[in-house]
């Protein structure tokens, strides 16, 4: 793997990891850095539902602009 991959590969991360926090912080679930399994499974679940609900519903929107 190159330089270029591994790079791309962590700011994808980083993005993922902002944008869950941002879900987490929306709905409510006390999501931290690090460790949570002082978590439910359901705030667990709840957080990754929602950021799925989320990339689907922007998909959609991308789709129906034409972009």
């Amino acid at each position: 793997m190159n330089s270029s991959d591994s790079k791309t590969k962590k700011q994808a991360k980083d993005a993922l990891d902002r944008f869950k926090m941002e879900v987490a912080s929306e709905i409510g679930v006390p999501l931290k850095e690090g460790y949570n399994g002082d978590l439910t499974t359901s705030q667990a679940g709840s957080v990754g539902g929602e950021m799925v609900r989320k990339m689907i519903r922007k998909q959609e929107e991308q789709m129906s602009s034409g972009n």
